[in-house]
């Protein structure tokens, strides 16, 4: 009896016309900040734009911004790759405890964190707090993509270096390091981007940056050409660092042959280091966990059960939850399509539409912010403090987040099985939602979840975009901390940590079964 057999073609199909569409539309949305700032500095005239950027307060505030990153990016490389090779590499007790506890910090907003180090240290200002507070809230940037590495790495490497004699600083700085190099240029850059966008936290220490200074320069003369000048000088540094990142990089590889390390690298023994390194593990946890949860406890002992006011708290957790989930289900949907083109195809037309997406997120909340509103005034008035262009403006700043989980699970998606699929008279989008959907759902419901807590704790865009009469978690928590009613605030604080923690959680053991643990 003869047996057929399906051959199933290996060729990627090109994108259909809806996937071109939506794609473009994206990448024309994700330059409207770009162009507003360079349409800004045509219109304001070069002599002027000139003048607006070269005066003391923007050399100023660009000596603020590059101290704060000079500093605090490399205490964050030092403490994150410390922490994770503490973690996984020697024989400390409860590192499988450790692991979690120092993925936590990102559940804690900056902005909080800050809060809680101000109250318990009231004198703290200046660049010092800054660097104080931020590393605090960004180490885990760091140590997350590094301990994944670490666990990866093959331990038979550094056993073949030891053999030719060298020790364990030698071992660890010319074989262990240079493999953490992506993860630290990677961790880097996020923690740079942050620094740049960051507002809570550092009006909170009072510490000017770029962030800062424009925020006071629209509430001041509402979009003015100062501001956008700042903006634009902010958009220049965002770019700087991406460049930087990217030549840093530069095109070795890190790969090895091979389904992983075989077997799990011998955890180095302490000895009587162990308490001094638990002692400086628990520090670390104290400033980045400690001082904002104790200081959140001590503002709702405090402030009793009348801090709990449900007439408030309720209407701010549901405005949270709805624009969150809005944004976050869109935002996904967004994804698709751009995901599609990047897995499917390797045209420059792909790398085109998948990159504008990172390079305009990379931008400042607030620039984008800016940018939307000179857009809405200028062509569209009905949509001005509208919840459409609250949310076009999250789509824009979080895109990239549900683009890389979404991409990821496409990436796993057999093109065989649509084919299959196709070739049993299935149309594309019955295809779509029965089989790339169904395989790609765990991959969306990781990039929904990771939009939906960055749009429940956003604060800037969404000061400057909300509609009247929308009081967000943080909104709420910004006016009563910005009124030093701390203790009415803290019930704000508390609830954001708690929507945050599922998807830290997320992220760690997604790092986890990066490195195949």
């Amino acid at each position: 009896m003869a047996v057929r057999t399906a051959v199933v073609s290996s060729r990627v199909a090109r994108p259909g016309p809806l996937v071109t569409t939506i794609a473009v539309l994206l990448v024309a949305a994700t330059f409207v900040p770009l162009g507003y700032i360079v349409s800004t500095i045509f219109s304001t005239g070069l002599d002027q734009a000139a003048e607006l950027v070269f005066r003391p307060r923007v050399g100023e505030l660009l000596r603020n911004t590059a101290g704060l990153v000079v500093l605090t990016v490399p205490i964050c490389v030092v403490l994150g790759v410390g922490l994770a090779w503490v973690v996984e590499r020697t024989a400390i007790p409860g590192a499988a405890w450790w692991g979690p506890v120092f993925a936590a910090p990102l559940a804690v907003p900056a902005f909080v964190n800050s809060y809680g180090w101000v109250s318990v240290f009231p004198t703290m200002h200046g660049l010092s707090a800054g660097v104080v507070i931020s590393t605090m809230s960004y180490f885990p940037l760091v140590y997350l993509p590094a301990a994944a590495t670490l666990r990866r790495l093959d331990p038979s490497v550094e056993e073949s270096a030891r053999a030719l004699g060298s020790g364990p600083v030698a071992v660890f700085l010319r074989v262990v390091l240079p493999q953490l190099r992506l993860a630290i240029l990677g961790g880097g850059l996020l923690i740079s981007l942050h620094l740049l966008a960051e507002y809570g936290a550092f009006v909170m220490v009072r510490f000017d940056t770029f962030t800062t200074a424009i925020f006071e320069q629209y509430q001041s003369s509402f979009a003015g050409p100062a501001g956008s000048m700042l903006a634009g000088v902010l958009v220049l540094c965002c770019l700087v660092l991406l460049a930087g990142e990217a030549a840093a990089r530069g095109s070795a590889r890190y790969a090895r042959i091979g389904s992983g390390a075989p077997r799990a690298a011998t955890r180095v023994r302490l000895g009587p280091g162990t308490i001094p390194v638990l002692v400086a593990l628990t520090a670390v946890t104290v400033g980045a966990l400690g001082v904002p949860l104790w200081t959140i406890a001590r503002w709702l002992r405090s402030g009793g059960a009348k801090v709990w006011d449900l007439g408030e708290i309720g209407p701010a957790l549901g405005q949270t939850v709805a624009l969150a989930a809005m944004a976050a289900l869109i935002t996904t949907l967004c994804a698709f399509p751009v995901a599609w083109i990047a897995v499917r195809s390797t045209s420059a037309f792909a790398r085109i539409i998948e990159g504008a997406n990172y390079i305009t997120s990379s931008l400042p909340g607030i620039v984008i912010a800016l940018a939307m509103v000179t857009v809405t005034i200028r062509w569209a008035p009905p949509l001005y403090q509208t919840v459409t262009m609250v949310v076009v403006a999250y789509v824009l700043m979080f895109l990239p987040r549900a683009l890389v989980s979404v991409r990821a699970g496409l990436a796993q998606v057999p093109i065989g099985l649509e084919e299959v699929s196709r070739s049993l008279g299935q149309s594309g989008v019955v295809t779509f939602l029965r089989v790339t959907l169904r395989l790609t759902a765990p991959a969306a419901a990781s990039a929904g979840a990771l939009v939906f807590v960055a749009v429940a704790t956003e604060l800037t865009a969404t000061l400057l975009l909300a509609p009247n009469g929308t009081r967000t978690l943080a909104m709420r928590f910004w006016s009563l901390s910005g009124e030093l009613d701390y203790a009415a605030a803290a019930p704000y604080a508390l609830i954001m940590i708690v929507t945050a923690v599922p998807v830290t959680y997320l992220l760690f053991t997604q790092s986890r079964k990066a490195a195949g643990v």
